[in-house]
């Protein structure tokens, strides 16, 4: 089963994926990262990875392959990890390079936010990004994210040093963000004055 957005769907990995995701790995802008350099994420690496999985609902980890709902063209990868059940999550995106700026990574990241406070209940959704990607920057804040943690200097990529930052989006800024949509969840009220 698929989730769908409104131009794209997020689907489970495929064997013949495994290509498509190595070539995003190993492309030093889509990965964004410098600490993996050089690049060395192989075909096989990916198979292994995917060969791996138990097959079992663990919902603490989930991949999905961002494709096109028109013509089931690869966009990128999405997914999700260390799901602290009902409490928070960490998210992470690769889109690419041809779909940058057509609004395909808003639409899965929005389709992947609304699967995680709708279905999973959880209070907080997390993201880790550098300064010297703008566009990363620019869609977490179009989709309410707040810098909640910045590293100065940490990440050396083209020669540059950037600020490595964590952003995240709570359950209460998500919902008011989506009018249309009713939080069903109470909310968590803590007595700090208690022994």
């Amino acid at each position: 089963m698929a989730l769908v957005g409104k131009n794209i769907l997020l689907r489970a990995q495929r064997p013949e994926d495994l290509p498509f995701l190595a070539e995003l790995r190993n492309d030093l802008e889509t990965q964004a990262w410098s600490k993996t350099l050089p690049p060395d994420y192989t075909e096989l690496m990916f198979t292994k990875q995917f060969e791996t999985r138990e097959f079992s609902y663990d919902p603490k980890d989930a991949r999905f392959i961002i494709e096109s709902k028109e013509n089931t063209e690869r966009i990128g990868h999405i997914g999700y990890n260390g799901l602290e059940s009902r409490w928070d999550v960490t998210i992470g995106i690769m889109m690419a390079k041809k779909f940058w700026g057509g609004g395909a990574a808003i639409d899965a990241l929005e389709t992947l936010l609304r699967f995680l406070f709708e279905e999973l209940g959880v209070r907080v959704v997390r993201l880790w990004t550098h300064s010297g990607n703008p566009r990363a920057v620019g869609s977490a804040e179009k989709l309410g994210f707040q810098q909640s943690y910045r590293r100065r200097e940490s990440i050396f990529k083209s020669g540059q040093c950037y600020d490595n930052l964590s952003m995240d989006l709570l359950r209460e800024e998500y919902y008011a963000l989506h009018p249309e949509l009713k939080d069903n969840l109470p909310r968590l009220e803590f007595d700090l004055s208690a022994p």
